[in-house]
């Protein structure tokens, strides 16, 4: 990750397990990842042998971001206003919908930066916001 001389503005972090993805996927099907998850975040992880631990990574970003706004998941954030696909390297991209780009702008961010990592039981993302 690399700020290039940028400002902080906000940090966050977060660690999900694997199986709780899963086990609510499996208890609420597509009304569980329609809740969570852009249309493009599920396309992209539902092609995959097993999908849950990259659906994990994403809804580890989403907490992580909502950390870093510091706003938590509610009324000025949905779960769906993160959206994590893939740039070209297969580098995650955070993918923000009109209520994200507003907080972004508000908080005097322009970008938000974002790494994820996952094992086959726990996934962790990390956010960055910067000027």
């Amino acid at each position: 990750m690399n700020l290039e001389g940028g400002n902080v503005i906000g940090v966050g972090v977060d660690l999900t397990e694997v199986d709780r993805i899963r086990s609510a996927h499996v208890k609420h099907g597509a009304a569980f990842l329609d809740k969570v998850f852009t249309p493009a975040e599920q396309k992209l992880c539902l092609a995959k042998a097993d999908p849950y631990p990259s659906l994990a990574a994403r809804f580890a970003a989403k907490e992580a971001a909502s950390k870093a706004f510091g706003t938590g998941i509610g009324a000025e954030l949905a779960l769906t206003s993160v959206g994590v696909l893939n740039g070209p390297e297969g580098e995650p991209i955070a993918e923000l919908d009109e209520k994200a780009r507003a907080l972004l702008a508000a908080r005097g961010a322009t970008r938000l930066l974002l790494s994820l990592t996952h094992t086959d039981t726990l996934a962790q993302a990390f956010v960055v916001l910067v000027r």
